[in-house]
């Protein structure tokens, strides 16, 4: 494989983190990359897991065109650590009380599917893993201890154990200080993993020796072969010099932990991976998202109301910037993507951010002919959930479409139909129109029977929504809702617009009018108008 000279100066995030790495493995003299992505398996998959392995991906790719060079992608379960508490949303929660403090590995599976609660949450994010069509290779924090994967670097570190400690005692209060080791020794009769001081090391017998602080019994322990686990950020430098990563993304919460255990690469004689450190996310009202609040999205709520590009869209743009995370980005989110889609259909552009989404390949669909803001206009409209609704209007306008032929648009409608019913029919507040409004609006349901034969004449599409659009234009140039623009002619407000929506939608905001009415059709706009003008205490 060689490097294409195409993609030398791509301006998009993943290819200036790709140029990063490029200058590391110039330097090194490797032939081949390792990234990680690290997951702890106390918990299941979340929206941060998808965004975190998604980003790696389109660094990985980024740097595969830009150099040549091949690639892995390790994902890393630390399914060694001691269980802490009992998580809230799992069944039989008593089976794990008596297992608090040992590893996930040696802990009964509540769900009774697997040998272990680790397994099982390890299955899950491989399930989850794949179904998102990542590429990658599990790694168990387990298994690569107790095979000796991590041996020769284990005693590295028990050589060097002083200086591991000096880098992370100055972080510590005073009773963690005295405490501190980069060792935790399994308990060889609870399988609990102990945070007890370590005494003394004997590098030739390659043990440490400690004491149960509950019965005063003095242990030997080796800190090869499964009977030890490093302490957090001794663990990840660990990690990185057995393995020799040379790429890991974290997030903004992890910046200390990144830079300590940088040092302790160091201390052991490595040079620790690029890193990239990206924002996490906010709530609508600015407030960190939190599990226990419930205050943000999960992925499986998002995609109920969009498809997954729209959330690999989400997780695209500006990585290093924090994004507000909840039920209002995700219209936006889809149409953008059918955007980028659209131009990159046009032009395959690797600076697209589709390029990413796609896996670097053009999609053999087209993008859907209706925006997900005009779907969403339609389910309020036909004031209706049901998706063979909204495909009875699509059909109208555009005769061929099929839910089987447009599997996208279809996926599509059954998310917008799920999202008008959760969060817009619930909220819909009409008013009635100023006698200002309804005068221009029967102007506009004038205006539109009027040039029926005309928008007929004219192809479905761009041309003909332009065409109803210009419509919508004429009926708002009047009083109060003209407004003169720079160049002297005569525009129309957002006061206009905002009429349309509050009396006609009875929500303040939407995608252009015009669209809505090309697919909606001019004999239901007008019937639209009409009823909305004759409901009580509409002006006369």
């Amino acid at each position: 494989m060689t490097a294409d000279p195409q993609f030398q100066n791509i301006r998009a995030w993943p290819f200036e983190e790709a140029a990063k790495l490029a200058s590391r493995m110039e330097a090194t003299g490797k032939t081949e990359a390792l990234f990680e992505t690290g997951y702890g398996p106390s918990g299941l998959p979340h929206i941060g897991t998808f965004g975190e392995v998604a980003r790696t991906s389109w660094v990985r790719r980024a740097f595969t065109k830009l150099t040549g060079l091949p690639s892995r992608l390790i994902a890393f379960s630390d399914d060694m650590d001691g269980l802490r508490k009992v998580p809230d949303n799992i069944p039989n929660k008593e089976m794990l009380v008596p297992h608090l403090g040992k590893p996930l590995t040696r802990i009964p599976d509540p769900f009774g599917t697997h040998p272990s609660f680790g397994q099982h949450n390890n299955a899950r994010l491989r399930s989850f893993l794949d179904e998102f069509g990542f590429e990658y290779e599990f790694a168990s924090s387990t298994d690569y201890y107790a095979s000796g994967r991590f041996d020769a670097a284990l005693l590295r570190m028990l050589a060097l154990h002083d200086e591991v400690r000096e880098v992370i005692l100055p972080t510590l209060g005073a009773e963690r200080r005295a405490t501190y080791s980069p060792f935790l020794p399994i308990h060889p009769k609870t399988g609990i993993v102990m945070q007890v001081p370590v005494e003394a090391t004997n590098l030739e017998a390659g043990t440490i020796l400690w004491t149960d602080p509950e019965t005063g019994e003095r242990f030997e322990t080796p800190v090869t072969g499964g009977h030890c686990k490093a302490q957090w950020k001794a663990d990840w430098a660990l990690r990185w010099h057995a393995l020799g990563v040379d790429y890991e993304m974290s997030g903004k919460d992890l910046i200390d932990s990144v830079k300590l255990s940088s040092r302790i690469c160091r201390v052991l004689g490595s040079e620790p991976p690029v890193s990239f450190t990206y924002e996490l996310f906010n709530d609508a009202q600015g407030q960190k998202i939190s599990k226990s609040k419930g205050n943000g999205l999960t992925i499986e709520q998002w995609l109920e109301y969009g498809p997954p590009e729209s959330l690999a869209l989400f997780m695209f743009a500006s990585p290093g910037s924090a994004k507000r995370l909840h039920k209002e980005v995700i219209p936006r989110a889809v149409d953008e993507w059918i955007s980028h889609l659209t131009k990159l259909r046009a032009q395959n552009d690797p600076a697209n951010p589709a390029w990413h989404i796609h896996a670097g390949q053009v999609p053999n669909f087209a993008p859907p002919p209706v925006s997900y803001a005009t779907l969403l206009n339609l389910a309020g409209i036909a004031n209706t959930d049901d998706p063979e609704r909204l495909w009875a209007y699509l059909r109208k306008y555009h005769p061929g479409l099929t839910p089987e032929g447009e599997p996208v648009l279809d996926r599509m409608v059954r998310n917008a139909c799920a999202y008008w019913r959760d969060f817009i029919a619930p909220e819909r507040k009409f008013r009635a129109a100023t006698p200002e409004e309804a005068e221009a609006m029967r102007g506009l349901a004038a205006i539109l029977l009027e040039r029926a034969p005309e928008f007929a004449a004219l192809p479905a599409g761009a041309e003909r929504e332009a065409a109803m659009q210009n419509a919508v234009y004429d009926a708002g140039r009047r009083p109060p809702f003209a407004v003169p623009n720079k160049d002297g002619s005569m525009g129309v407000g957002r006061a206009w617009f905002q009429a349309l929506y509050e009396v006609l939608l009875g929500k303040s905001e939407g995608p252009r009018f015009g669209g809505t009415v090309a697919v909606m059709g001019v004999p239901e706009t007008v019937a639209l108008i009409e009823n909305a003008l004759s409901r009580e205490n509409a002006p006369a």
